[in-house]
């Protein structure tokens, strides 16, 4: 029982650390990106594509490879994940032309779909039963922290340390290489089963028993991953242009501070019941979104920063209450496919009105865009409040919810 234990616990672990060095990945080319602006002349429009990339390519992934685990197990498939985030690090060694930037957050977008579904998937069966939030903070949070942790740290190393440009890069690899070999020595929680390549055609699917929380959980991931995409695309040209500092440590900074305090919150929302706690994760992040729209027309960095930590925090009670509930009642073949629906529906979020928003960036001012995003906020803050409720307690199948 002990070593079962200590297996488990190493791979829970593994599993963390290494989501962790997957989007720290992610986010370490936000700060970057002021300097291919200034350097390599690369738009608004150009970058807002790049997120598009990224998050069209993790979109495809979690449709087509988003049961995968379930069939051929965690580890190779957290394995793969890891080494196409890899070679998206590489590929962005040497950036001079925005194909070469848009290739390179592909890759990324490749690896951070299978490390969506496979390594939270991983977190899920690893965890301890108790407190019984941890698994779902840790598996919904841990994508925020990576992000923080990423985007503070190529600041850092771009402002202070030799060679802005690769160095972040090459820490990153180093990290990606490190989570492979953890990856590798810990215990596989999942047993192969037969239908890997059926599992390849696309099927979004959840339990019977969760799909009724499926359009108010759609509300909170479509939002909050929407504002997160703002902060890629648009945040490093604000902190520029309104708020008046061109510092890549600032840029990675203000992008933690949205994604950071999310990890703070999501205990939080383990207080309370999953219908509570994502009214009041909405209406704080609404709150949120409201100052930060005052502080850019303000011009008032510190407001904008005090804003942005509400905002990160209270997304995420939101973000893992709604997983919570999706979660209720999960087994071991679940988890994968509810998974996948999550970062579905969250990449949606990203991807749409990032496209949007970058076809009408030389139309509208950044100030005019953010007011959009938050007017989004608005919609799913009351469509959550009103329709809100807790998972049903008795059990049944699944059933698929599209093609």
């Amino acid at each position: 029982m002990a070593g079962r234990d200590r297996t488990s616990r190493l791979a829970f672990a593994s599993a963390v650390l290494s989501l962790v060095a997957a989007f720290a990945a992610v986010g370490s080319t936000i700060p970057l990106f002021n300097i291919y602006r200034a350097e390599d002349g690369f738009t608004n429009a150009g970058i807002s594509v790049t997120v598009v990339a990224y998050s069209a390519a993790t979109l495809t992934t979690l449709l087509v490879l988003g049961r995968l685990s379930s069939h051929v197990g965690r580890r190779p498939t957290s394995i793969a994940s890891l080494l196409l985030l890899l070679l998206g690090c590489v590929l962005l060694l040497n950036v001079h032309d925005i194909g070469v930037l848009i290739a390179g957050r592909l890759l990324m977008g490749l690896g951070a779909g299978l490390a969506s579904s496979s390594i939270t998937s991983y977190i899920v069966d690893a965890a301890p039963a108790r407190p019984a939030w941890l698994a779902s903070v840790a598996s919904s949070q841990t994508v925020m922290l990576g992000l923080a942790v990423g985007a503070i740290a190529s600041g850092t190393l771009v402002q202070f340390g030799p060679w802005p440009r690769q160095l972040v890069f090459l820490v990153v690899i180093a990290l990606l290489l490190a989570s492979v070999a953890l990856i590798v020595v810990s215990p596989e929680t999942a047993t192969p089963t037969p239908g890997a390549w059926r599992s390849l055609r696309p099927r979004v699917h959840l339990p019977v028993r969760v799909r009724s929380l499926l359009p108010v959980a759609a509300a909170v991931f479509l939002a909050t991953w929407a504002t997160g995409a703002f902060y890629q695309a648009f945040v490093p040209a604000l902190v520029e242009e309104q708020l008046h500092t061109r510092s890549p440590l600032v840029v990675g900074l203000v992008f933690a501070a949205y994604m950071a305090p999310s990890v703070l919150g999501a205990p939080l929302g383990g207080w309370f019941a999953p219908a509570t706690a994502q009214r009041l994760g909405m209406t704080a992040f609404l709150a949120g979104m409201i100052g930060i729209v005052t502080a850019i027309r303000t011009g008032s960095l510190p407001l904008f920063v005090a804003a942005t930590i509400v905002t990160g925090a209270s997304q995420g009670i939101a973000i893992s209450a709604a997983t919570r509930g999706l979660l209720h009642g999960s087994t071991l073949a679940d988890r994968a496919p509810i998974f996948s629906v999550i970062y579905l529906l969250s990449y949606s979020g990203a991807t749409i009105p990032a496209l949007i928003t970058g076809q009408f960036s030389s139309t509208f001012s950044l100030p005019q865009i953010t007011l959009g995003y938050g007017a989004l906020a608005l919609i799913a803050t009351v469509f959550t409040v009103i329709a809100a409720h807790n998972p049903r307690t008795d059990p049944t199948g699944s059933t698929a919810l599209g093609g």
